[in-house]
């Protein structure tokens, strides 16, 4: 897999591409990750990249040029042919622009990082994890002007209805996830099975030793070595905790005629005053 991150401040990453599972995957060459800083295609002796937004408003937008152009550089790269850094983007078809060549666009998005973007999740990061090249660029000052919307960008995605001061840790969120989903980068694949809205419910508790640490013990089924058992107390912890913490997942989720009877006896449990407590 090939990833591309456009970004104005390129050193936030020098950290992330260099620890831990992003790291290994670079090293045994299961991705390739390369940081562009977009300014580097500003034309003028400034090398703007932002400008007043037509209409006038607060805050600043980021220029078409800088990032159109950097695609273009980047999706050239990586299909392996060369075109124009200036070619007029009235004249230059859209699916070029965007996609370069068909057949490598086939296995291709270019994500616009953003909070107006799509909630990321993790079935979009599993998706994310199968393709060959993914391009993520991070947005800065007020955001981006809309043709960058409309003509570079294949998707939008956002990590939260919040506002972050840019689109760098957004983008190294995405880029996380969807690396330690790649076959290899984990070592264990069913790490990346077992987590948490993996199977669409949260990941139920974990313990490790000492069994009792301050008095306080480890569930005793975990301990009696019976596989069944602790499989079927794994998958009520983890359906509890999602009933408790997170119940629109539940909405997604293909539940069994025993999940339904369980849930609805913690609801009853619930209204009756008994607590909510899994047996």
């Amino acid at each position: 897999m090939r990833i591309r991150v456009l970004t104005l401040f390129p050193e936030m990453f020098t950290g992330v591409l260099n620890e831990s599972i992003i790291k290994r995957a670079r090293d045994e060459e299961l991705v390739d990750i390369e940081v562009v800083n977009f300014r580097d295609y500003a034309t003028d002796k400034h090398r703007t990249v932002d400008d007043y937004p037509f209409g006038g408003g607060a805050g600043m937008l980021l220029k078409p040029a800088p990032i159109f152009d950097a695609v273009d550089s980047v999706i050239a790269s990586l299909d392996n042919h060369v075109t124009s850094l200036h070619q007029d983007a009235a004249r230059m078809d859209v699916d070029t622009r965007i996609n370069g060549d068909t057949e490598s666009a086939k296995g291709r998005e270019i994500v616009l990082m953003t909070p107006q973007g799509a909630q990321f999740t993790q079935k979009m990061a599993q998706e994310l994890s199968q393709l060959d090249d993914l391009v993520l660029i991070c947005g800065h000052y007020e955001g981006f002007d809309e043709r960058i919307r409309s003509f570079v960008a294949t998707k939008e995605l956002s990590v939260g209805d919040f506002v972050l001061t840019g689109g760098e840790i957004p983008a190294m969120a995405v880029m996380d996830a969807v690396v330690r989903l790649l076959p290899g980068a984990l070592g264990n694949e069913a790490s990346a099975e077992e987590d948490s809205f993996a199977s669409g419910l949260l990941e139920h508790p974990q313990y490790t030793r000492p069994a009792d640490y301050r008095g306080h013990t480890v569930p005793a089924v975990l301990l009696s070595g019976n596989h069944a058992k602790v499989a079927q107390w794994r998958h009520e912890q983890s359906l509890y905790r999602t009933w408790i913490r997170r119940p629109d997942l539940l909405e997604t989720v293909a539940l069994s005629a025993e999940d339904r009877r369980l849930i609805d006896k913690w609801e009853r449990n619930v209204s009756d005053g008994k607590g909510e407590g899994v047996e």
